[in-house]
């Protein structure tokens, strides 16, 4: 899900998907996979067994899959043969299984869990109405997703530099870059978090239940990548300074979203996993650390990354005036540099230049 929050966490990611004419447009997209995925559920529940947990995240999967062929072409607003040469089939490859069917299983996974943690609503006895949840709304949060990636691939394609294409690619950069402090914000966060869940669970038996489990994950992940997302953004002075240079409104929006919502989201995508894949009870003190684990680990480490990010579009509305950048031959200049000159972004991570429309808004 580091697409997903990439998109809103980062500005010009932000901006370029938030239009209101885009914002229309998606409704459209969201709406008509959605329509669709209802009839194949309702034709496919006659055909295989979706009371079984494998064959109903097989076909969710299969149909996320074909909603973000559909979805990206409706975002890139061109056509497919089109769009496999110009993009390749590694990106084209990655959207189809890893946004597509990878991403389709995990939410449905998420929906499953939730309904059974929050709603004592359990797919194992009462299929029907779970499996039809999890295989539309993660049919339609793929097309969501896909139809954003692929509108930022065309304003990409028309000329408009991205400073962060939401496919990983820098995510990899900053891991190699930065391998020590990923590290450490990754596995320090993951084995307090999953001690923590161990120890509580241990004290009390109501503290090792799925919805316990769920809210102390939730807050002490969500609340530690902040700290990691400060820690990439590298504002200077010590740690009162740049929470205080953040703001409190907006520190408070992030650990809200997507602090607690995406810990909340990971704990419900692994307890899903448990529940009806590997068919375990997270209330068990290996099971509940192993998550834990895993979602402070998986959150502090995106964070920390989305961090940088931040600070590089950060650095470059400072060091670039609005007027050069609305010059297309400057921007052609710069787009080719290694960094903007002393103290401007590192090599490993400066990859383009951010769109002067949205820069020059910022700025007006």
């Amino acid at each position: 899900m580091l697409h997903r929050m990439a998109l809103r966490v980062l500005p010009s990611l932000a901006l370029a998907v938030t239009a209101e004419p885009v914002r229309k447009r998606k409704r459209l997209v969201m709406l008509a996979p959605g329509l669709v995925a209802f009839v194949i559920y309702r034709l496919t529940k006659q055909i295989v067994p979706l009371s079984d947990a494998i064959t109903l995240l097989a076909v969710s999967g299969v149909v996320s899959a074909a909603t973000a062929v559909w979805s990206y072409r409706m975002g890139r607003q061109v056509s497919l043969a089109q769009a496999w040469r110009e993009d390749g089939m590694r990106r084209l490859a990655w959207l189809v299984g890893w946004i597509g069917f990878v991403y389709g299983v995990q939410l449905s996974l998420m929906v499953l869990a939730l309904l059974k943690i929050l709603a004592n609503y359990d797919f194992l006895q009462h299929p029907d109405g779970p499996a039809m949840m999890a295989i539309i709304i993660a049919c339609t949060s793929v097309a969501r997703d896909v139809f954003e990636i692929g509108h930022v691939r065309r304003l990409q394609q028309q000329g408009e530099p991205i400073v962060t294409f939401p496919d990983g690619a820098s995510f990899r950069d900053t891991v190699g870059a930065r391998t020590g402090q990923i590290v450490r914000w990754a596995l320090f966060p993951a084995l307090g978090c999953g001690v923590m869940a161990v120890a509580l669970g241990t004290v009390h038996d109501l503290a090792a239940t799925g919805v316990a489990q769920l809210i102390l994950v939730t807050l002490c992940a969500g609340s530690l990548s902040v700290w990691a997302y400060l820690a990439g953004e590298q504002r200077p002075g010590g740690w009162n300074a740049m929470m205080s240079a953040a703001g409190w409104m907006e520190l408070f929006r992030y650990w809200w979203w997507p602090g607690l919502a995406f810990a909340a989201t990971y704990y419900l995508s692994w307890a899903g996993l448990m529940f009806f894949v590997v068919q375990a009870d997270v209330s068990g003190s290996l099971t509940r650390g192993a998550i834990a684990g895993a979602v402070a680990g998986m959150m502090t480490m995106y964070c920390y990354y989305l961090g940088t990010r931040r600070h590089v579009e950060n650095q470059l509305r400072q060091m670039v005036p609005p007027s050069l950048l609305r010059c297309p031959f400057v921007m052609g200049i710069l787009s080719k540099q290694p960094t903007l000159g002393p103290g401007g972004p590192p090599p490993e991570v400066m990859s383009t230049i951010p769109s002067p429309t949205v820069i020059a808004g910022k700025h007006s």
